[in-house]
């Protein structure tokens, strides 16, 4: 699922190199619509009797795609330049609680913090988009899982990402979940800009 805007077009250079992937299309736009609304999206999309799933959450799905690991059988959950709540933490708390604020990410404009390294036709498509509505209603939210779900976690951090920098992650992913990173090549938007790099990692 993707991050904040919601848009399954963020994913459709990597889709077809899965196999049998779906990207999911969230509520973003809604503002009646918080994590359930988004998790419940994410289920519908798993389609009936799914068997077993990979779940994989960039950025803002980071907060909505443990939502579901009670809900699906899910193999492994995949966490993609994510943010990792904490219990009853909301995804507005979150930037302060998870030291995001104090992380000196530059002032750079959109395209150059989240489109930098995208091959220079499909980052002129990626602008020319309309830009995504966003709700703030799953970020006013407390994430309401007591505890992280018992599933095979795996934290990919993008070496270039201009966002959520490799050495954050790394710190923040120790501290929240106890695990280490897997860098892999791209910024912000690595399923974008490296999708077969990105494969590989989720395919391994």
């Amino acid at each position: 699922m993707p991050g904040a805007g919601g848009q399954a077009w963020d994913w459709h250079r990597l889709v077809p190199l899965l196999g049998d992937a779906v990207a999911v299309q969230l509520p973003a736009g809604d503002d009646e619509a918080g994590l359930g609304e988004y998790a419940d999206a994410i289920v519908a999309a798993a389609g009936t009797d799914p068997g077993p799933v990979v779940v994989v959450g960039h950025s803002m799905g980071g907060l909505s795609a443990p939502l579901v690991c009670d809900r699906l059988d899910v193999r492994r959950l995949v966490l993609l330049n994510a943010m990792i709540p904490a219990p009853g933490e909301s995804g507005g708390q979150w930037w302060e609680g998870s030291g995001h604020s104090r992380v000196d990410i530059g002032e750079l404009d959109e395209a150059e913090r989240y489109f930098h390294d995208l091959p220079p036709a499909l980052r002129a498509e990626a602008l020319a988009r309309p830009e995504p509505e966003q709700s703030g209603t799953p970020f006013a939210e407390p994430w309401p899982l007591a505890s992280w779900p018992e599933v095979e976690t795996q934290v990919l951090a993008g070496a270039e990402d201009r966002l959520f920098p490799v050495d954050f992650q790394r710190r923040l992913a120790r501290e929240r979940l106890g695990l280490e990173v897997q860098v892999v090549p791209g910024g912000h938007m690595a399923a974008l800009s490296r999708p077969e790099e990105l494969a590989a990692a989720l395919l391994n």
